[in-house]
């Protein structure tokens, strides 16, 4: 009983497991890179009719991933505009460049 109430003090004081901290995730970070260097069409749907358009190098999130019906990736984006949160629509994926901050 003696070591039956050491270990349940201890698992109390001491968290029973090992406290090793582990680095924050990192936050991954989006841009347009259309290598034409011209703005990138953002679309209603995948492969759909042009809504918008957005520069190289806005910085996006990727909500999102779709194919259309020759199997290519599309990304449905969201951003910032002055200031605001707004979804923007469907881009190509293959335009769009992903890192870790």
């Amino acid at each position: 009983m003696r070591i039956w109430s050491y270990l349940v003090v201890s698992l109390v004081v001491f968290g029973g497991v090992n406290t090793v901290s582990s680095p924050a995730k990192a936050e991954e970070v989006c841009k347009v890179t259309d290598p034409t260097g011209t703005p990138l069409n953002v679309r209603d749907v995948p492969n759909g009719r042009i809504i918008n358009q957005l520069k190289n190098g806005k910085e996006v999130y990727i909500l999102e991933i779709a194919h259309d019906n020759k199997e290519r990736p599309w990304a449905k984006i969201s951003g910032y505009h002055n200031g605001k949160y707004r979804v923007w629509g469907w881009v190509f994926r293959e335009f769009i460049s992903c890192y870790n901050r």
